[in-house]
């Protein structure tokens, strides 16, 4: 591939530095032919299916791609929104925020991207747009504040093949987890405790999280640690007991094993037993999305109920709150010091 040069390029520009969020994707609208384009993007990442390459694509192409989109897009179109996809119109929110944020928080130029993994507005597309702003530096912030090969490692993996084809390659610093981080776990504390004042406290609250394939942890890939220490701090900062929460995973895809506790398998316990209201919060999404509000809002919620429960109620992600992103800017900062 060849190389091109930066035209733009003024030896008395002033340094800036790009800050690249970045979240999964979504297809461009709930219908079947956008729905599959992503998801045979999503599906091709070796990153996210970890099989034999040539038996996948025979899967992938002759079976998968021929069944699921036309059931995923009805699953989209019952949460689009006059605004679109909610992953986007709040990716956007999200932007626009810390794009207002950011600069006020420190001296040096700073401009902000917004790029999804799958789909568009993408990587490469984002990263142009940081190259015409002549970002010498630049800060990539996957929007997964658990690490995980097959989210934040899919980020770089398409940041760094977009920059084999830039002669002139910035600094580089990629916040690959914050699932930590004190200012993040407080504004999840602040939406459990004003949904608890607004509908009232469920039996139990459990924390939701998007699963992986058992192999994949076994193979050393943290993030079902970092998931269960993100539950644990947030079960401290509320004061909960033992008893009162639990952390599942969700979403799980294929007939292999998964991490468990299975979010489905729960709930239905959960009824079985007599648990009448459950509160349930998905700490590993930074914005709403349909495993969210399809998966666990509507589908969970009707497993939980056909097995005796009463009520299963959602507390939205954390999306554009004020203090989400407060604490990002900070987060972000942080990752910047030293360029910021």
């Amino acid at each position: 591939m060849a190389f091109t040069a930066q035209s733009n390029f003024e030896h008395e520009q002033k340094a800036a530095v790009g800050v690249l969020l970045v979240n999964l994707g979504t297809p461009e609208a709930p219908e079947t032919s956008p729905v599959r384009r992503y998801l045979k993007q999503f599906l091709s990442d070796p990153r996210v299916v970890e099989v034999n390459r040539p038996l996948w694509w025979l899967i992938l192409n002759g079976v998968i791609l021929n069944v699921r989109p036309k059931r995923s897009a009805h699953a989209y179109a019952s949460v689009w929104s006059e605004e679109g996809s909610p992953l986007m119109a709040y990716s956007l929110k999200q932007a626009k925020k810390i794009k207002a944020m950011l600069p006020l928080a420190t001296q040096t130029p700073v401009f902000v991207e917004l790029a999804m993994t799958y789909g568009e507005p993408s990587i490469p597309q984002a990263m142009q747009k940081l190259r015409e702003q002549r970002c010498e530096k630049i800060i990539v912030v996957p929007m997964y504040p658990q690490y995980s090969g097959s989210t934040t490692a899919a980020v770089t993996d398409a940041v760094f093949t977009e920059l084999k084809s830039w002669r002139r390659v910035p600094s580089l610093r990629v916040l690959t987890t914050y699932h930590d981080d004190s200012r993040y776990i407080q504004a999840l504390a602040n939406s459990v405790r004003e949904h608890w004042e607004q509908h009232g406290r469920a039996e139990k609250l459990l924390m939701s999280f998007h699963g992986i394939p058992q192999r994949y942890f076994d193979n050393g890939d943290p993030y079902p640690c970092l998931c269960r220490k993100t539950a644990r701090l947030l079960s401290e900062a509320l004061a909960l007991n033992e008893g009162e929460w639990l952390i599942t995973f969700q979403s799980r895809f294929g007939r292999e094993e998964w991490v468990k506790p299975y979010t489905s398998d729960q709930l239905k316990t959960w009824g079985a037993e007599g648990v009448k209201d459950v509160d349930v919060i998905c700490p590993g999404f930074a914005a709403d999305c349909l495993e969210t509000l399809e998966e666990i809002r509507v589908e969970n919620k009707d497993y939980f109920i056909e097995a005796g429960g009463k009520d299963l109620r959602y507390i939205p992600a954390l999306n554009d709150r004020d203090d989400h992103i407060e604490a990002l800017v900070s987060i972000i900062k942080d990752e910047g010091a030293g360029w910021l």
